[in-house]
């Protein structure tokens, strides 16, 4: 994987005809061109020039703790589900528990790393439920929706995998370098890319992939038209697994992508039980039942679109005082958030 221009997969075909990896690199530059393009099998006659210190660092990163991993096709622990997509990765490393991506229950939680308020709140709830299911939240700890969906399910006490852009010896974003540890000593991060990797744009459209391919199904939260997000739906589509998709405002730029996931096919769901009946995961205990918030005239009157003060005013006819102040109870309740351009927005319960 370390020679030039050798990906997953020529990679494959190489082991596919000669065996394992020493029996690659015994072949002749003849027998080899067979294979792959002659640049390749040219390639392949020279040890990439950091070929040994980047083996250093794998088994000094492997060294330093009992729970870092690289699995390749041929271990037990690689999980069979990647093996029936198009291109799946050759090796992957891991930091956490291996099991975790052959847990019998995973679903992935996509969406926007700017989401609303509301959505953020959705990819929390969804993976808590699900997790309180025995679901295994699969993401790509990512700002915003990623991290979210990760946090509900560990707080849910489940598994949950990342599978990230970099080599595990980085963190990325560094603001969830908390949340990476809690994901590795319950659940596991994922990577096919080499320790030192940096965070390069298009590792993200490749480990989505992976995202899609680990899970049996994929719920994307909030999504703009133009999103990663949609990405990982189509592979997952492509793939043969269920996508799913939340509705949202028709307002709103980020659920523009969920809302065209809907008319393509995409399964609306407006709670974890829809996805669990859906999957036939139904069975498993649930989550109990969210208290029903007490009635009030202002969050009817607010909706669930972003509403300004001066709209909200008008609707309510209250002074503002007395509004400024039943808004302060509702934020310190957590049923109300503000958002930029001084827009205010009910957060529901999903």
């Amino acid at each position: 994987m370390l020679t030039p221009g050798v990906g997953p997969e020529h990679a494959r075909k190489l082991l596919s005809a000669f065996g394992l990896p020493e029996a690659v690199f015994e072949q002749s530059v003849s027998a080899l061109s067979v294979v792959v393009p002659s640049r390749l099998a040219q390639s392949l006659q020279t040890p990439p020039e950091d070929l040994e210190a980047q083996v250093d660092r794998v088994m000094a990163w492997l060294a330093a703790s009992t729970d870092r991993h690289v699995l390749t096709l041929a271990d037990p622990r690689f999980p069979p589900d990647l093996l029936q997509i198009a291109d799946p990765p050759l090796l992957l490393y891991v930091q956490g528990q291996p099991e975790a991506l052959r847990h019998p229950r995973r679903l992935a939680i996509v969406g926007s790393r700017n989401p609303t308020p509301q959505g953020e709140t959705n990819a929390r709830q969804f993976a808590f439920a699900l997790g309180q299911a025995d679901v295994c939240v699969v993401s790509g700890m990512a700002l915003g929706v990623d991290g979210a969906a990760h946090t509900g399910a560990l707080d849910a006490g489940a598994p949950t995998v990342a599978v990230v852009g970099t080599g595990l010896d980085r963190v990325y974003p560094k603001r969830h370098l908390a949340l990476a540890h809690r994901i590795a000593a319950q659940g596991a991060i994922v990577s096919e890319f080499p320790l030192g990797t940096p965070p390069l744009p298009a590792h993200f459209p490749m480990r989505n992939r992976i995202i899609a391919g680990l899970s049996q199904g994929t719920l994307v939260v909030e999504a703009a038209v133009q999103s990663g997000s949609l990405i990982t739906a189509r592979l997952a589509a492509e793939q043969g697994r269920e996508v799913f998709a939340i509705p949202g405002s028709i307002h709103a730029p980020q659920s523009r992508g969920c809302h065209a996931l809907i008319r393509q096919g995409a399964k609306l769901v407006e709670s974890a039980q829809d996805i669990l009946e859906d999957l036939h995961m139904a069975e498993a205990p649930t989550a109990p039942e969210t208290p029903t918030p007490r009635p009030d005239s202002l969050l009817d009157a607010m909706g669930y679109d972003p509403v300004s003060f001066d709209a909200l005013q008008a609707r309510t006819g209250l002074d503002t005082a007395t509004l400024q102040a039943r808004l302060l109870d509702l934020e310190l309740d957590g049923e109300v958030s503000r958002m930029p351009g001084g827009l205010l927005q009910r957060i529901g319960q999903s």
